[in-house]
């Protein structure tokens, strides 16, 4: 079964925006090959690795972290750390009844920190989720690619998470922003050990996927779409 390998994001600046993510999350940084990369600390269970681009952001992401919060206090916490660290406060039309603090890393990122007492987010680490804009079928499309079982199926939104923890992921339901371009963050997937990567491709593609060009993968990797057209990357087991 494949698994998510990590979460990439095309970075102007690479180095600089894997320290950010680096010194808020408390992760340890790590040179790559096709750059550099945090690890998680914790039951995330995936890296954070950050691309090269020349591309600057124009719109927002496909996909944000939702963090917790303990209490009242370490939500305050987390954004003085944040804003301290280079991230600052964006208005994405969020009400002004609505208690979760939307913030941007230092290259336009999206994030939002969760109040305390969040029950959806009950029990996740401090990245609670990775919230998407997507379909239901997205969602399911996930659920049978990865073996996460579905955690949330109402209105047409979606949310899954692994049997052993971590964020959950979810998809917010129609309607769904037109896309333009290429997604600033993918997913990497890897193929278990001793799978082989056509055959993975080709159980994906039966679940929805498609092959495609435009994932910024590295050499001998297969990149692909999920049901929405979202861009992922498989890579062979190592």
């Amino acid at each position: 079964m494949t698994r998510i390998d990590a979460l990439c994001f095309d970075a102007n600046d690479p180095q600089e925006l894997s320290r950010f993510w680096g010194e808020f999350l408390g992760w340890e940084r790590t040179d790559e090959v096709d750059g550099p990369a945090v690890l998680p600390a914790d039951d995330t269970g995936f890296r954070l690795r950050f691309l090269p681009t020349e591309a600057t952001k124009s719109r927002q992401n496909q996909m944000h972290f939702d963090l917790t919060s303990r209490t009242p206090e370490t939500q305050q916490e987390t954004v003085d750390r944040a804003l301290a660290l280079g991230a600052r406060h964006i208005d994405i039309g969020q009400r002004p009844e609505e208690r979760h603090v939307v913030l941007a890393d230092p290259e336009g990122n999206e994030f939002c920190v969760i109040p305390a007492g969040n029950s959806f987010l009950a029990g996740c680490p401090f990245i609670g989720a990775v919230s998407s804009d997507g379909s239901q079928a997205v969602g399911y499309f996930w659920s049978k690619a990865l073996d996460w079982p579905l955690v949330w199926d109402q209105d047409e939104e979606t949310a899954i998470r692994s049997p052993h923890g971590g964020p959950k992921v979810t998809w917010g339901g129609p309607p769904v922003a037109p896309k333009h371009g290429r997604n600033r963050l993918h997913f990497d997937l890897a193929v278990p050990s001793g799978g082989a990567p056509a055959s993975a491709a080709d159980r994906l593609v039966s679940l929805g996927a498609a092959r495609a060009d435009t994932a910024p993968c590295a050499p001998g990797w297969i990149a692909m779409t999920d049901p929405d057209g979202n861009e992922f990357c498989l890579r062979p087991a190592r």
